[in-house]
């Protein structure tokens, strides 16, 4: 029987001739009935279509492509052919379902039989109808219409959502606000951040340098100068962020790398003889160059700030 719906929907297709040998049912003609008289809207609906025929016939019943209306084709399910007494009786149930509000509905599929390879006999059952079933009674209300109907509802509170999509992106357009400002003004920022770290830290080293220079004043020691000079050498470290440790240089490397500048030679020189010579003493000349030294050193710190912040 699948053959045969899968041969009808292909005679239709190509529209290969065909002679209408019937319109009407005969008396052994097929027959058709819906599973049930009455059908609401929307619910399922089984249409019975069944032919008993001779066993030599070729029968073709209708497929998914043919005319339902007012009826939706919902699927189908062929039942196996059954063969007694020297007749065939095959039955397919299609299952529909109708939204249309027409109180009575018909419909009339027919059966295809094949006579040789250009006729073919189409035989019709007869016609089958359901009735609608209405849901809602009319004419009761008031002046014959729709009964009135009763608020039966009230407000009720909503607890307020978190609005995700508009934090989304509000976030995103100010990252990219942002964003914006840093390609156009990070440069500047970074330079006047530098300066202000740089002045801060400048502003810190002189008053650990004045503290120094005021201790020696005091106790006229030698770690003192020693403690000094570190410092100093740890200050122009990172004054001039590189990656050279002045503090392990020795005094001769120390003029070269400033361009042999004197005051640093003359200064240096005068440190080295105290830490590394011992040669500090009570004469009062001897305290007032290691105060010059001092100055000198300071001094020479000032200048190499002042050429990092203009730079």
């Amino acid at each position: 029987m699948k053959q045969d719906i899968f041969l009808f929907t292909l005679l239709s297709m190509l529209g290969l001739p065909a002679t209408a040998l019937a319109q009407t049912a005969p008396p052994n003609g097929p027959t058709a009935r819906f599973s049930r008289a009455e059908v609401e809207v929307g619910q399922p609906l089984d249409y019975e279509l069944s032919y008993v025929h001779d066993p030599a016939e070729e029968v073709v019943f209708p497929d998914s492509l043919a005319a339902f209306g007012p009826f939706e084709y919902a699927g189908r399910r062929a039942l196996p052919t059954r063969t007694e007494a020297g007749r065939s009786l095959d039955r397919v149930i299609y299952h529909l379902r109708t939204f249309s509000l027409a109180p009575t509905q018909s419909l009339q599929l027919p059966v295809l039989v094949l006579r040789g390879p250009a006729d073919t006999l189409r035989r019709l059952p007869s016609v089958a109808q359901v009735r609608l079933r209405r849901l809602s009674a009319v004419g009761i209300g008031a002046a014959g219409g729709l009964p009135a109907l009763r608020p039966g509802i009230s407000w009720q509170p909503l607890a307020p959502a978190f609005n995700y999509p508009f934090w989304l992106a509000g976030l995103a357009g100010g990252l990219a606000l942002v964003g914006a400002a840093w390609a156009l003004y990070g440069r500047r920022w970074r330079q006047r951040y530098g300066g202000y770290k740089r002045r801060k830290n400048h502003v810190y080293f002189l008053a650990q340098f004045a503290r120094h220079t005021e201790r020696f004043a005091l106790s006229r020691s030698a770690p003192i100068v020693e403690r000094a000079v570190v410092l100093w050498k740890n200050y122009l470290s990172s004054l001039e962020g590189a990656d050279l440790n002045l503090s392990s240089l020795t005094t001769r490397e120390l003029v070269a790398h400033f361009r042999d500048a004197p005051a640093v030679d003359r200064a240096l020189r005068t440190t080295d003889r105290i830490v590394y010579g011992n040669l500090l003493s009570e004469d009062p000349q001897e305290i007032q160059q290691v105060e010059a030294a001092f100055q000198l050193l300071r001094d020479f710190a000032e200048a190499q700030f002042e050429q990092a912040v203009g730079s």
